[in-house]
C-alpha cells in the first residue's frame, strides 16, 4: 500500500540538506542529459548523412575511363581510351551478378544559353541516359515521368529536366509536360521534371541537368559508340567490389590495358562508401553510449556515496528505530527509496531537458519548414534510459541500505 507518511519523511530527509541533495541530483541529471544528447546527436548525424545519400542505390558502382599509367603491348603509358557500347554488351553477358547496367553520355562543357524556350533561356548540362538509370540513381519526379524503353528504342527527342531548368524556362506552377524546348539547337518535348540527389552528381548539379535518351545523345552529339560512364547495380547477395573487379578485368582485356594498371579505370563504389559511413556511425553511437553511460555512472556513484554519508549521520536515528521495533527491511526500504527518489527526479528531468535541447536543434536546422525530426531519440531509447535510471537509482541505495541494516541499536545509541 502507498504509505504517505513514509514518502513525506523521505522528502523531508532529502530537503534537510538542500545544497548537498541538489549537487548529488545534478550529477545524475548531467549524466543522463549527456547520454541522451550524445545518442540524439549520433542519430542526427546518421539522419543527415542518410538525407544526403537519399535516392542513391547502396549496392551500386560507377565506372569510367582514365589514362593508362603503364606501357603495354606496344602502347605507351598515358594513353586515353574510351568505353564503348560493345563493352557494355560484353559485361552484361559475362558478369552474372549485375541487376542493372546503365551507360551514360556526359558532355562536360555546355554552350552558353544552350537551353531556350521563347524569351527564356539558360545554360544547363545535358546527359544521355538509359531508363534504368532511374533505378540506380532515383529521381524525384515533380511533373510527368522519367525516360522509358520506347523513348530509347524509337530515338524520341524527349527530355526530363531538373527543377532549376524548369524554373528558368517555365512559369511557376505550369505543367511543362508536352511542351517543347530547344537544347543545343534541337527541339525536345519535355516529359517530366525530376531531381536526383544534388550531393552526388556526375555532370553538374542534377537540378540543372537535362536528360535525353542515350541513343539520341550518341547520334546527335556524334558520340558514335562511345560511353563516358556507366552505372551498375548488383543483385542481392552479390558484392559490388567483386563485380567491379570482374568488370575492370574485362575492360582491360578489351582495350589492351595492363592488368596491373591501377589508374586506367576510375570508379566510385557506393557500397564501399556506405559501409564506411555505417562503420563511422556505429563507432559514434558506441562512443556516445560509453561517454554518456560513464558520466551517468559517475553521478550514480555520487548518489551512493552521499547516501553512505547520510546513513552515517543518521546512525542514532536508525538505532532508535531499531530499538522501537523497526524491521531491517523497513530501514533498507527507507534508504533505497531516498536514493531512488533523488535519482528518478534528476534522471527524468535530465531526459526531458535533453529532449527539449534536441528539439530546439531540430527547429533551428529545419530550414525547409517540413517539421522533420533529425536530432532525436527513439521511444525505445527513452524507455531504456528510464529503465536504466530506475535500476541504477535502486542499486545506488543498496550498499548504504545494507550498512544501515547492520547498525546495532545498542552501538548506535551509544554513539555521540
Amino acid at each position: 500500500m502507498f504509505d504517505l507518511d513514509r514518502w513525506h519523511e523521505i522528502f523531508i530527509t532529502i530537503s534537510r540538506n538542500k545544497l548537498r541533495s541538489f549537487l548529488t541530483a545534478f550529477g545524475v541529471f548531467w549524466g543522463i542529459f549527456m547520454l541522451i544528447v550524445l545518442i540524439g546527436g549520433g542519430n542526427g548525424l546518421g539522419n543527415l548523412i542518410s538525407g544526403q545519400v537519399e535516392g542513391i542505390t547502396t549496392n551500386s558502382c560507377y565506372i569510367w575511363n582514365g589514362r593508362t599509367s603503364e606501357a603495354y603491348k606496344g602502347f605507351r603509358k598515358g594513353r586515353w581510351w574510351t568505353v564503348s557500347n560493345r563493352d557494355i554488351e560484353i559485361i552484361k553477358a559475362k558478369v552474372k551478378g549485375i541487376e542493372e547496367i546503365s551507360p551514360l553520355v556526359l558532355p562536360w562543357t555546355p554552350a552558353q544559353d544552350n537551353a531556350v524556350r521563347g524569351e527564356k533561356k539558360g545554360t544547363f548540362s545535358v546527359q544521355g541516359t538509359y531508363p534504368n538509370f532511374n533505378k540506380v540513381y532515383t529521381h524525384k519526379m515533380k511533373f510527368g515521368r522519367y525516360l522509358n524503353d520506347i523513348d530509347l528504342q524509337e530515338h524520341r527527342k524527349v527530355c526530363v529536366i531538373g527543377s532549376r531548368v524548369y524554373e528558368a524556362l517555365f512559369n511557376r506552377g505550369e505543367d511543362p509536360s508536352g511542351k517543347d524546348i530547344r537544347v543545343d539547337g534541337v527541339y525536345y518535348k519535355v516529359i517530366g521534371v525530376g531531381d536526383g540527389n544534388e550531393d552526388m552528381s556526375f555532370n553538374g548539379d542534377p537540378r540543372e541537368t537535362i536528360s535525353i535518351p542515350f541513343t539520341v545523345m550518341q547520334q546527335l552529339y556524334n558520340y558514335g559508340e562511345n560511353v563516358d560512364m556507366f552505372a551498375i547495380m548488383a543483385k542481392p547477395n552479390f558484392a559490388v567490389s567483386e563485380l567491379q573487379e570482374q568488370i575492370e578485368t574485362i575492360l582491360k582485356a578489351n582495350h589492351d590495358i595492363a592488368p596491373y594498371d591501377k589508374q586506367a579505370i576510375n570508379s566510385f563504389n557506393v557500397e564501399a562508401r556506405f559501409q564506411q559511413i555505417g562503420s563511422l556511425l556505429f563507432g559514434v553511437n558506441i562512443l556516445a553510449w560509453i561517454v554518456g553511460f560513464g558520466t551517468l555512472f559517475a553521478g550514480i556513484i555520487g548518489v551512493s556515496n552521499i547516501m553512505m554519508v547520510t546513513v552515517r549521520e543518521r546512525t542514532q536515528e536508525i538505532g532508535i528505530r531499531r530499538a522501537l521495533g523497526a524491521k531491517p527491511s523497513s530501514i533498507m526500504t527507507q534508504i533505497m527509496s531516498e536514493s531512488f527518489i533523488i535519482t528518478a527526479i534528476a534522471g527524468f528531468l535530465g531526459i526531458s531537458f535533453a529532449v527539449l535541447i534536441l528539439q530546439m536543434v531540430d527547429l533551428g536546422l529545419d530550414v525547409s519548414g517540413s517539421g522533420a525530426t533529425v536530432f532525436q531519440i527513439s521511444f525505445i531509447t527513452s524507455v531504456v534510459a528510464a529503465f536504466i535510471i530506475i535500476i541504477l537509482g535502486t542499486l545506488a541505495g543498496l550498499g548504504p541500505a545494507f550498512r544501515a541494516m547492520k547498525i546495532k541499536p545498542i552501538e548506535a545509541l551509544s554513539e555521540e
